[in-house]
């Protein structure tokens, strides 16, 4: 049960570490606007203009053709090249920083699409084609889990439900003589249902302790390998929040079983078995 109630804890855990890392790689997205070829520098002060005073951009930067061929030749180390062009074949630049709320995949789209249709602009260049293949991506493997974590409850049910009927059916006798002395169902029904109820708070504590020891093995690892790709990443355990619900939810589960179990067998033990016996 313990290992059925971690499993998809510790997808869902990983998901929302990927979708923590791509909301960051959202936060970070810059549009880069290349003017015409002949359009002047003044033609792309008054456009920078604006476009900074859109609200939807919150930093914006121009980039002259004589500063951006400066840093290319000190960068490139072709000195002798470039002194062979007779013209400097970079256009003007303009670097836009979209504002915080604007900061998504269909936000930075529309921006695009704003700058595009200004009168001077050759090309606008932003790469979130990758971003949003992996948000296609979170977003079915979080349907994924979700289907993992139905069928997986539905299979701690039924082992409970299994375990709760074994008992039942051992305790028949002391079933049946409660009964014959005046026991209700419910109070029959009781003990059976909190040894449910046990059980499933004995398995969520067993889930907590696996996730805590996968994530003290694998973190590490993890680090390691995020810091050689200069990334954020890391594995984020459950919050006391998270440790409060995997328990309670390991309880209900432990509980509906027991119901399942007792409504099933409990019922078919009537003390009528003892005189025909």
């Amino acid at each position: 049960m313990g290992v059925a109630l971690a499993l998809p804890v510790a997808l869902l855990l990983l998901l929302t570490s990927l979708q923590g890392v791509s909301a960051g790689w959202e936060s970070s997205a810059r549009v880069t606007a290349y003017m015409k070829q002949d359009a002047s520098l003044e033609q792309t002060r008054k456009l920078a203009g604006e476009i900074g005073s859109d609200g939807r951009v919150t930093e914006l930067e121009l980039v002259d053709k004589d500063q951006a061929l400066a840093e290319f030749r000190a960068s490139s180390g072709l000195d002798e090249a470039l002194d062979y062009l007779e013209e400097n074949p970079l256009p003007h630049t303009l670097l836009i920083t979209p504002e915080e709320n604007t900061r998504s995949a269909d936000g930075v789209a529309a921006l695009v699409t704003f700058i595009e249709g200004m009168d001077g602009v050759e090309r606008v260049q932003v790469d979130l084609g990758w971003l949003q293949r992996l948000n296609a991506m979170t977003d079915l493997l979080a349907r994924a889990i979700w289907a993992l974590a139905i069928l997986l409850a539905a299979a701690v049910v039924l082992v409970i439900g299994n375990t709760v009927r074994l008992s039942i059916e051992s305790r028949r006798d002391e079933i049946l003589v409660a009964k014959l002395v005046g026991g209700t169902d419910g109070f029959v029904r009781r003990p059976f249902l909190y040894t449910g109820a046990w059980f499933g708070l004995g398995g969520g504590v067993v889930a907590w302790i696996l996730l805590q020891a996968s994530l003290w093995w694998l973190s590490g690892p993890v680090e390691r390998l995020a810091g050689l790709y200069r990334s954020d990443f890391s594995l984020n355990g459950l919050g006391v929040d998270g440790i409060l619900a995997l328990i309670i939810v390991a309880m209900l589960l432990g509980w509906l079983g027991a119901w399942v179990a007792v409504k099933r067998h409990l019922d078919d033990i009537e003390p009528g078995e003892i005189a025909g016996g």
